[in-house]
């Protein structure tokens, strides 16, 4: 039986692969890149959380000013860049211990125009490239695939940070995400354009008609950067930072999720995506709730796992609704996938600026409490 209707686009074959790329290079290191920045910082989570912070702000503002210069550019062209960029981010990394400061600096700078080069053509093209009929399986697919990834990556990189520390990993993801390119060269042109100036962009962003897309962006964008950030800290110090155990649990956990992901897209195509996202946010809101109380390794797989099954109902319904909307404003797509990014970005400064008050005065675990309370608000959509 087929999984897909019909054959997939030649720009969602190439958006995929070299996604995939990406996904084995952040697999390595993405899990792990909060833990080594709070090495770095001298374990205080407060100093991650503004190094994140300063990196959104900076994003979130030149947002507008960026969709112009993709106007020139291009968007192929944008996507083949923005590898180069994150090859220059761990890079940056690589030398942290030559000068900090400087490396510190350089690493936002390449981080910022990595996010605008990729992601802006990205969803743009991803809108383009997919069709109503299997756009839930497409997102599926690649969330899966992932997931795939992210059983094998997190152990290899434990075991490499055990053996080699982090120098080995860094060198093996700039490789990988140089390499992301490669597929990135059979992209298809397409012709769109950002027409929206600075201050026509915010007015959109204010706008009334805007206010779920934009709601509902914000909280998703809160919520994933205590995922991201937040619960690999709070895993790395409950296993007494052995970076194996982390790797290792966090495979496990993602292991059980792989089939139920493409389930998932088979049935938010066939039933009513809103409904499946209503039930999918609450069930994970009760997730994080259970993260709070979280003490042991074992707390840690049981409360993971479900977290991640729930997230899944979560995740392709939000995804696939979202590509509809920009979908469906024709010719105006990149102008709606801006204003999603500032969304998302405005998010998670929110996020962590609160997260920063949280954890110093009630602890690292109560952060979760506000993921909880973004998950539900993700079901405006």
């Amino acid at each position: 039986m087929r999984y897909f209707n019909g054959n997939l686009s030649q720009g969602f074959v190439a958006l995929f692969s070299g996604r995939m790329i990406q996904f084995a290079a952040g697999g390595l290191i993405g899990l792990f890149l909060p833990i080594f920045l709070l090495t770095k910082l001298n374990y205080r989570v407060e100093f991650v959380f503004l190094y994140f912070i300063i990196g959104h702000v900076i994003y979130l503002l030149i947002l507008p000013i960026g969709a112009q210069l993709l106007n020139k550019i291009g968007l192929r062209r944008s996507l083949r860049l923005s590898v180069i960029m994150d090859g220059a981010f761990y890079t940056c990394l690589f030398f942290l211990d030559k000068n900090p400061q400087l490396f510190l600096i350089l690493s936002v700078v390449a981080l910022t125009f990595s996010r605008m080069l990729f992601w802006l053509p990205f969803h743009t093209d991803f809108a383009k490239f997919t069709d109503k009929i299997n756009r839930g399986k497409e997102v599926s697919l690649i969330w899966a695939t992932h997931s795939f990834l992210s059983v094998l990556m997190p152990i290899a990189a434990g075991f490499l940070i055990m053996r080699f520390d982090f120098d080995i990993v860094f060198i093996i993801a700039i490789i990988l995400y140089l390499s992301a390119g490669i597929p990135f060269l059979a992209l298809p042109r397409t012709h769109e354009s950002f027409s929206w100036g600075i201050l026509e962009t915010w007015k959109k962003y204010f706008a009334k008609e805007n206010r779920k897309l934009i709601l509902a962006n914000t909280a998703n964008g809160a919520e994933s950067s205590v995922g991201l950030i937040i619960w690999p800290i709070f895993i790395w110090q409950i296993f007494n930072g052995n970076y194996l155990e982390v790797g290792t649990i966090s495979s496990l956990i993602i292991f059980v999720s792989i089939i139920l992901q493409l389930t998932a897209g088979k049935y938010t195509d066939l039933f009513n995506k809103r409904k499946m996202l209503h039930w999918g946010t609450a069930l994970y809101a009760i997730g994080w709730i259970g993260k709070i109380f979280v003490l042991t390794a074992s707390q840690v797989f049981f409360i993971g796992t479900y977290h991640v099954f729930t997230k899944i109902f979560k995740d392709t319904p939000f995804d696939t609704l979202n590509y509809e909307i920009m979908a469906d404003r024709g010719h105006y797509v990149d102008e709606y996938t801006v204003l999603k990014e500032i969304a998302v970005q405005m998010g998670k400064i929110l996020m962590l600026i609160f997260a920063i008050l949280v954890a110093l005065n009630f602890g690292l675990n109560w952060t979760f409490a506000l993921a909880a309370i973004a998950s539900l608000f993700i079901n405006i959509l």
